[in-house]
């Protein structure tokens, strides 16, 4: 039997849930780093609960629908659906004590010593009462809708997440008080931070649900109020379709939309000092067990609290403003194609400016030598110049086809709303390909030179988004190449056509080849190791999931090849194990910027290949969606990889983790006689070694130098000719 088939033991592997929870208490230990500018924590503070409401919405909901089939099977691990929601249970629960600890004892203080205040009403000044009354009647009162919870008025159907009050109020009836149970749900076309009028630069707020707690008797004439208390509740949000019982994918879509709001409840969250018969009222209703219930010492909805980040104040408790040039070797290119025709070109964003991509669409949309554009959309965020090009092009006489995936979780309205716009102005739009998902990120355009049809491509590893461009790190390649413009033109042939996938030229396609062909590059180092070669392999990536990509990585790691993985959040993969995984480490980077870039680095006897990639090393993203891994194959590209994105990020020792074999991460702290490193600001660094542009702040570089990669352990680096 060929071992390689053969997946990893129990306890060669890190549990799936588990290791997310620990990417996101990196992300907490942001939000708890002092050294990081005050308004910057507060985001990650905010990160952290929006990660934790995906986290139920979608895996927690798994678990529990796992628990409730009465099918009992370990996952890879080796834990039982039970046991792992047990075990994220008390992981969760010491996560979000963590959390409020630091919002009370940290945040609030240091928020308060810079004028940035979120004040209970009865710390509150006369003056501001008499505004906040006001403030009630004209613009509060009229949309809160009082809900009674009595047999003529049965529990109300809350919407997911959506910030809810549980009021106690005595009524005299017959002579005698009853107590009585209402709700009142805090509307969410208001802001739930309410800001004072001030001046001299400090800022106030109070809690849109404290106000509304203190006019209950208002909403409630005739009674006494007695208590009241916030709760939200999370719900099942992951789409069901099964494409094979639908004719309409994007109906489909837009139904399972509309019951999504109305999911299972998963999640109970309440403010801490609710009485003991309420909150386990609540959970009776919502058909709730106590491993459910978190009590919250803090804000329930921190994301409200973004409105506190948000704003032109407080420069100087925000990180510097960065503004991404010009990549160089486009900085005196007006005509994008002629750049292209010259040379391949890589861009690195968001260090290095999203708009040029955005500039060759536009070209493209303009060009009367166009006649065709192709694209892959998965999350553009609707942006105007994105979906505007496309919409001129096809004004401008272009043939125009939009690969539209419509199932990009949590952006599937948004996704359906611009789809329809870029219909009605004729483009061909496509919604996906049944059974997968379409993640991979490409864009061809088809143009006549002369008496030759030339193509242009673009492929990246994020998305066509320019407002996520500024915050994620991606890579995107342009190219002229003529392999690449066919399995481009393949593509979009499979995809909008019906034929069978034929292997390509350059690039990988997964759901098709691309897990084998990875699997067969990781054996082809782990066969140079034995032959005494130069062996190493970096892999750059969001998570690591798939057993059998483990499973060769251990091989390899046994053969002697040295393996160097950069994972941001979750990785299943246990390093540093006695026989199985010596020769691995595993890193995670979480900074400024959300590292989003996957590259894969192969030493290959000292011709060393590097792939980018649209897919992570998950399953799901092997068998269940459209991904494509490319070669770059300009030697100077390719060691700018190296050399540059590979290398530095090696070389963080700031904001870098490693990961233990128990699960958890430590830092990954300087030398004692070395410098301490950070990647991202050394990528700014290089973005700005070559001019400036009006209103950036630069870097300065002399504090980040360039890191070299090291040699593989085997042998020598020979240079590349």
């Amino acid at each position: 039997m060929n071992t390689l088939s053969q997946p990893p033991k129990p306890e060669h592997l890190l549990n799936r849930e588990l290791s997310w929870l620990e990417f996101n208490q990196r992300v907490l230990d942001e939000a708890l780093e002092a050294r990081n500018p005050l308004l910057e924590r507060l985001k990650f503070f905010c990160i952290v609960s929006s990660n934790l409401d995906e986290f139920f919405e979608v895996r927690v909901a798994g678990l529990k629908q796992q628990m409730e089939s009465g099918v009992v099977e370990r996952s890879a691990d080796g834990r039982t659906a039970t046991e792992t929601f047990q075990d994220v249970v008390k992981r969760v629960r010491r996560l979000v004590k963590q959390q409020y600890t630091c919002w009370r004892r940290e945040l609030v203080p240091a928020l308060a010593d810079h004028g940035l205040r979120v004040l209970a009403l009865k710390d509150l000044r006369p003056a501001d009462h008499e505004w906040l009354e006001e403030y009630y009647r004209n613009q509060v009162r009229p949309v809160l809708t009082p809900l009674a919870i009595d047999p003529a008025h049965p529990f109300p159907q809350l919407l997911n997440k959506s910030l809810n009050i549980i009021v106690e109020l005595d009524k005299v009836e017959a002579g005698r008080p009853l107590r009585h149970l209402a709700v009142v749900q805090v509307p969410r076309v208001l802001s739930h931070l309410v800001k004072l009028p001030r001046s001299g630069g400090e800022m106030v707020f109070v809690h849109l649900g404290r106000l509304i707690g203190f006019f209950l008797s208002d909403l409630f004439p005739g009674t006494t109020p007695r208590g009241f208390w916030h709760f939200r509740v999370t719900r099942n949000s992951e789409l069901y379709i099964d494409e094979e019982e639908i004719a309409n994918l994007l109906k489909a879509v837009e139904q399972e939309l509309h019951n999504r709001r109305k999911g299972d409840a998963v999640r109970l969250e309440i403010d801490h000092d609710c009485p003991y018969e309420i909150r386990t009222a609540l959970l009776r209703t919502l058909k709730l067990a106590e491993d459910d219930l978190y009590l919250i010492d803090g804000p329930l909805n921190p994301s409200s609290l973004m409105e506190i980040y948000q704003g032109d104040h407080s420069p100087e408790l925000r990180d510097p403003p960065f503004v991404a040039p010009v990549a160089r070797t486009l900085a005196e290119e007006d005509d994008l194609f002629a750049a292209i025709r010259k040379r391949d070109l890589l861009l690195h964003h968001p260090y290095e400016s999203f708009n040029s991509v955005v500039r060759f669409l536009e070209q493209a949309a303009e060009d009367p030598d166009v006649l065709a554009i192709k694209q892959t959309l998965y999350r553009t965020g609707g942006d105007p110049r994105i979906v505007g090009a496309l919409m001129n092009a096809v004004r401008n006489g272009k043939q125009v086809t939009a690969i539209v995936e419509l199932r990009a979780r949590f952006d599937e309205a948004n996704n359906i709303e611009w789809s329809h716009k870029l219909e009605e102005a004729g483009v061909h739009v496509v919604y996906g390909l049944v059974g997968y998902k379409i993640h991979a990120k490409v864009l061809l355009v088809v143009r006549r030179e002369g008496h030759v049809i030339r193509r242009y491509v673009h492929l990246a590893t994020g998305n066509y988004n320019p407002t996520t461009a500024r915050l994620y790190t991606d890579l995107g390649l342009l190219t002229c190449r003529e392999d690449f413009g066919e399995d481009a033109t393949a593509l979009f042939n499979l995809l909008t056509g019906i034929c069978q996938f034929q292997p390509l030229h350059k690039v990988l396609l997964a759901p098709f080849d691309l897990h084998e062909r990875l699997l067969r590059l990781i054996e082809r180092e782990t066969d140079h190791a034995r032959q005494g070669l130069p062996a190493r392999i970096i892999a750059k990536m969001n998570s690591l999931v798939d057993e059998r990509a483990i499973q060769a990585l251990y091989r390899a790691s046994q053969a002697g090849v040295k393996i160097d993985l950069i994972v941001r959040g979750i990785c299943c993969l246990r390093p540093s194990l006695k026989g199985v995984s010596e020769n691995i480490t595993v890193r995670s980077i979480v900074d400024r910027f959300l590292e989003h870039s996957r590259v894969f680095y192969f030493e290959n006897a000292c011709q060393p290949e590097v792939y980018l990639s649209s897919a992570d090393w998950m399953p799901r993203n092997f068998f269940k969606r459209i991904e494509t891994v490319f070669p770059v194959e300009d030697g100077n590209l390719r060691d700018r990889l190296i050399q540059e994105v590979l290398a530095v990020s090696l070389a963080d020792t700031a904001k870098a983790r490693l990961l233990q074999r128990d699960g958890t991460y430590a830092l990954n702290g300087a030398p004692p006689s070395g410098p301490v490193r950070r990647s991202q600001f050394d990528f700014m660094a290089l973005a700005q070694t070559d001019g400036e542009s009006p209103g950036r702040q630069k870097v300065p570089a002399r504090r980040y130098p360039r890191v070299k990669l090291a040699a593989s352990p085997h042998a020598p680096r020979r240079s590349r000719p």
